[in-house]
């Protein structure tokens, strides 16, 4: 599991038969400062995270693959959780 900023979301006009209304982001992976590091991943999302926010991604390619129902889908990457922002306290 990785902490990660989206950066962004892909949009295809043609894909995997596993990833048809699977909402597809760029993920930025951030080290324990939060700062960029590595090179950015993409992950299905399930969640709606919105641009920017930092997210909890799951690279257990079969747990992703279970959640989309092929197992022979190319998938890897998935968005477990969104992470609240530091210093803000819960409504």
């Amino acid at each position: 599991m990785i902490l990660a900023r989206v950066d962004g979301v892909i949009v295809s006009t043609h894909c995997h038969p596993s990833m048809v209304g699977c909402r597809t982001i760029i993920c930025q992976p951030l080290d324990e400062a939060g700062r960029s590091e590595g090179a950015p991943i993409l992950a299905i999302d399930p969640l709606g995270a919105g641009q920017h926010q930092r997210v909890l991604v799951s690279t257990d390619g079969s747990k992703t693959r279970e959640h989309v129902g092929d197992p022979k889908s190319p998938l890897r990457n998935l968005v477990l959780g969104v992470v609240d922002p530091l210093g803000k306290e819960a409504n």
